[in-house]
């Protein structure tokens, strides 16, 4: 982005200022402020960024507000977001209350 972006929103990435225009996208906004990777592959360890840029590939997976695997190229960039590289090998937090399977209405075999 051009130096005159001073006044535009940003987010946080991985403790670095991004900043995006309106209507832009996480994954937008990290390539054009250079970053065209941010995970890499469990398996080889290979660098992944945007790929398809449509939602399909799930390449762009990322962190947005403590929500794990969310896609860059889909997720709408807001003023102040706390975005963070995805680590795939780290554990997942303990479900909450909110995120618990709910149980089976009565009268029905689950």
């Amino acid at each position: 982005m051009s130096p005159d972006t001073a006044s535009e929103d940003a987010f946080r990435f991985d403790g670095r200022t991004v900043p995006f225009r309106p209507g832009q996208t996480v994954g937008g906004a990290l390539a054009a402020s250079g970053v065209v990777s941010w995970r890499t592959t469990r398996g080889g360890g290979e660098p992944r960024g945007l790929f398809c840029g449509i939602g399909v590939c799930y390449d762009c997976l990322l962190s947005v507000d403590g929500l794990r695997s969310q896609r860059a190229c889909v997720t709408r960039a807001r003023p102040g977001q706390d975005v963070r590289s995805d680590d795939p090998d780290a554990p997942l937090p303990a479900p909450t209350a909110r995120s618990a399977p709910r149980p089976a209405p009565e009268g029905t075999d689950s």
